[in-house]
């Protein structure tokens, strides 16, 4: 293989006559302060600003600003630390704050972000000696945040800035200090032209390179001639990129100093297409390196792998780890990684993930995300899978057509052991020719099998996680019931640190047409244990509430309940019954947070609920119950704790910023406002819960009318009486026969056959008539099995049921209720009064 220059290297001759004539120098070399302003446009950053404030100042005054937004929306000059701006919260707390555009609308005060701020910010505390303090603000571009990437680089932006504060003589602030500390992390920047091979560089860069500003020309081919060989196919993927080319890479390659040694340098880039499609642009940042993290040596490279893959947790982390291992450094054009399972191949990682760069076979064999392919359909894997061995093809083999394409210059096939048999496969494809040399085979070998032992980690990793998921899901509603007069979504986020099982639910239950209740709670902790509590308290109430209980009957069983069980776990909880017809809610709080309601006019409040104390504590416990009107448009939400409280995110600041951001959604879509509520506050430490029900009141509303019926011998007349002048009254006089009889029959079986009191009620809802006779036992009446003509008993319950267009029974507090729905024709009821809400009691 060729050692020096840039032709023998690989890279091309073309295009000299586009650079110009002989001895004339390409101005290629960009001012310091574009340069600063273009490597931090490449972190996606906007704006850049620091902040900084003495030992005994109240506010942080503005240092410096850069970036493309500086002019048009100039940061604020200073910010109160005890304000509640997102800058004055990071430097409070001493965390960094990360936050899209939803999360950034919970911090209305004092923003140095556009008016429009479909942007994101990042407030970095900044550790400065002397008692003094500041802050790195960052203004993204995007609303969807920071990467993992950018924010890894930011940080040591942050780092470097907080050096430079500390340099100032006599805590005075230096000049410049973001344009200083740029300088100062060695972030070289470019932006190259592929069509004419010329190249913009700042001076960083070239001296990262080892090039003086006199000795560079502008050519793209003057750096690359200073890259080792071995890195140079990869360089040449971004000097010449493709029209399948990813938006964005990263890669790490090395480059001869003048002294003779060796640097490593890290280059991340992204392409910009034109109109056509073609790659038009290709801008980037070079910053320097650590050799330890991945050297010419074979065992500094294992032992990269090797603590890589010990903080993989998931199959994905595995896949990522290997592809960052693997590619880049051996110059591959394709690396994938394939999961046995079964008789199939489930492919985890592709990389590049775009489906043209796979053979036809893998395509049509696509699922949901990535290909499944039988292994009977791939022999070369068959065969490499039951042996056991890595099998190096070189180029021009020929393959089945599952693997045709992948690596016509040169196919690495490493099956991956794992306690004595294979859990996977690693394919790794050149398109140019490729030598497989002694030591790269040797790596291939050590890799495979610490790639194996870590994938097996990781699917019994995800296998827990998955039960996990299937545990709690199964514990929590399948979907939330359709209601007449509201909308409500829940949303549920588990905890990302250990077992992503926990003891946060929800649950909606429809009492009747015109009641529901919405519950929300916590069990204490989040494992299997609290998981368990958390579905039997979710079926208690929900039991409860059915029977018909008022809210504070319902809390005081499950509370009893809990107790009973002589657990060391106790629960919060939140219980709310909606009355859709008079527009109201009651409330019962067992030591959960307050729930908030925003209004119709935008304004969100914390309904103040008086509360008793968490479920399982206290036997004999009272929970009192508060009514709350609620009117059309208004949008109730009930959170768990692990939404607005974190480590650092205090309990008040979290519900504040929950009332901002409920405050500024936008009502018609609720699955947006929940989600925008959940946001993005990283990996939490609790499980969470969300309900939210927009109420928009009934359309129809029913016309009801009620009698308490006296235990007298004339009692069943009296309600005949009452119930033909009701049906008068509602224009229904058609059915009336029908409901007559109905009564007839259900008032003299609870008159007969139950003690204590007996009630009916009417209503019209519609085109429907529901008679309901309630009564004090518990008992549901019976039909009898065999009725013959002699028979005197049992055929009140068959009459009902035959004149009834529906008929059942339900138990309530205190007894049952039957009733009877009878259909009246359409127009009958088109004069009845729906201002008619109640009929007084009495004799009619």
């Amino acid at each position: 293989m060729p050692h020096d220059g840039p032709v023998q290297a690989g890279v091309s001759e073309r295009r000299v006559s586009e650079y110009g004539a002989a001895g004339t120098r390409y101005p290629s070399l960009l001012p310091e302060a574009a340069a600063s302003e273009r490597a931090l446009t490449f972190a996606g950053t906007a704006l850049a600003a620091v902040y900084t404030a003495g030992p005994t100042d109240t506010e942080l005054r503005l240092v410096e600003t850069t970036g493309r937004a500086t002019a048009a929306y100039p940061p604020p000059d200073r910010l109160p630390l005890s304000g509640g701006s997102a800058v004055a919260h990071a430097v409070r707390t001493g965390r960094p704050l990360w936050l899209d555009a939803p999360g950034l609308a919970g911090y209305p005060e004092g923003q140095p972000v556009p008016p429009d701020t479909h942007a994101s910010l990042g407030a970095l505390p900044l550790r400065i000696e002397g008692g003094r303090r500041g802050c790195l603000v960052v203004v993204g571009s995007s609303a969807a945040g920071f990467d993992p990437e950018q924010r890894g680089f930011l940080g040591r932006y942050a780092d470097a800035v907080a050096d430079v504060l500390r340099a100032g003589d006599g805590g005075a602030v230096p000049t410049s200090p973001l344009t200083t500390a740029l300088r100062g992390m060695h972030v070289g920047s470019f932006t190259l032209v592929p069509d004419t091979g010329l190249i913009e560089a700042d001076e960083t860069l070239l001296d990262l390179v080892g090039i003086t500003p006199d000795e560079f020309d502008g050519k793209v081919d003057t750096l690359l001639a200073h890259a080792f060989p071995e890195d140079m196919h990869a360089l040449m993927s971004v000097a010449e990129p493709t029209t399948q080319a990813v938006e964005r890479r990263e890669l790490e390659f090395r480059v001869r100093c003048p002294t003779g040694g060796m640097r490593w340098l890290s280059l991340g880039c992204r392409v910009l297409a034109g109109a056509d499609g073609r790659p038009e642009r290709v801008q980037g940042i070079v910053t320097a390196t650590s050799e330890l993290r991945r050297s010419a040596d074979d065992v500094s490279r294992i032992q990269w792998l090797t603590a890589a893959l010990d903080d993989a947790t998931t199959v994905r982390d595995v896949g990522r780890v290997v592809v960052s291992a693997l590619r880049e450094p051996l110059g591959a054009d394709r690396v994938a990684l394939a999961e046995l399972q079964g008789d199939r191949l489930v492919v985890t990682v592709l990389d590049p993930p775009q489906t043209t760069y796979w053979p036809e076979r893998w395509r049509a064999e696509w699922r949901t995300e990535w290909p499944e392919a039988p292994i009977s359909a791939l022999p070369t894997l068959k065969t490499a899978l039951r042996d056991g061995r890595m099998d190096l093809w070189p180029a021009g083999t020929e393959f089945e057509p599952g693997l045709v394409g992948i690596g016509d210059g040169g196919l690495a096939v490493l099956p991956l052991p794992a306690k004595g048999r294979a859990v996977g496969v690693c394919l790794i494809g050149w398109d140019r020719p490729h030598e497989f040399v002694s030591d790269e085979r040797a790596l291939l070998t050590a890799t495979a099998a610490l790639v194996g032992d870590a994938l097996k980690r990781a699917q019994a990793h995800d296998a827990e996680q998955e039960l996990a998921t299937m545990l709690q899901r199964s514990l929590l509603p399948r979907r939330l019931p359709d209601l007449p007069g509201g909308t409500a979504v829940a949303r549920y986020v588990p905890a990302r640190q250990g077992l992503q099982v926990g003891g946060d639910w929800y649950d909606v239950i429809a009492l009747s047409e015109d009641r529901v209740a919405l519950v929300i709670g916590d069990v204490q902790g989040h494992s299997a244990g609290a998981a368990t509590i958390m579905g039997q308290m979710r079926t208690a109430v929900r039991a409860y509430a059915v029977e018909g209980h008022p809210p504070d009957v319902v809390i005081s069983h499950a509370n009893r309940l809990l107790v009973g069980m002589e657990t060391d776990l106790f629960a919060t909880c939140c219980y709310a019954e909606l009355d859709m017809e008079e527009d109201n809610i009651l409330f019962v709080r067992a030591g959960h947070l307050s729930p908030l309601m925003r209004h119709p006019d935008g304004r969100t409040e914390e309904v103040l609920v008086e509360g008793g104390p968490p479920l399982g504590i206290l036997a004999d416990a009272e929970f009192p119950m508060t009514a709350v009107p609620i009117v059309p448009g208004a949008m109730l939400a009930l959170v768990t704790d692990g939404l607005v409280e974190a480590a650092d995110l205090p309990l008040d600041e979290g519900m504040r910023r929950m009332r901002a951001a409920l405050t500024v959604a936008d009502p018609a879509d609720p699955g947006r406002v929940a989600d925008a509520l959940l946001g993005d506050f990283g990996p939490r430490e609790d499980d969470v819960a969300l309900l939210l029900l927009r109420y928009d009141g009934m359309r129809t509303r029913p016309v009801k009318a009620g009698w308490a019926v006296w235990r007298l011998p004339d009692a069943v007349m009296h309600a005949r009486r009452f119930t033909a002048r009701t049906l008068r009254r509602w224009h229904a006089q058609e059915v009336a026969d029908a409901v007559l009889l109905v009564v007839s029959e259900l008032v003299t079986n609870a008159l007969v056959h139950t003690q204590g009191p007996v009630r009916i009620d009417l209503t019209l809802r519609g085109d429907r008539v529901r008679v309901c006779v309630s009564d004090s036992s518990p008992r549901a009446p019976a039909k009898p099995v065999i009725v013959d003509w002699e028979s005197t008993g049992g055929r009140g319950l068959m009459l009902v049921e035959a004149m009834s267009d529906s008929f059942g029974t339900v138990p309530v507090a205190g007894g049952k209720q039957v009733w009877s729905e009878i259909v009246v024709p359409r127009g009958d009821t088109a004069s009845a009064h729906p201002g008619t809400r109640t009929e007084p009691r009495g004799l009619p």
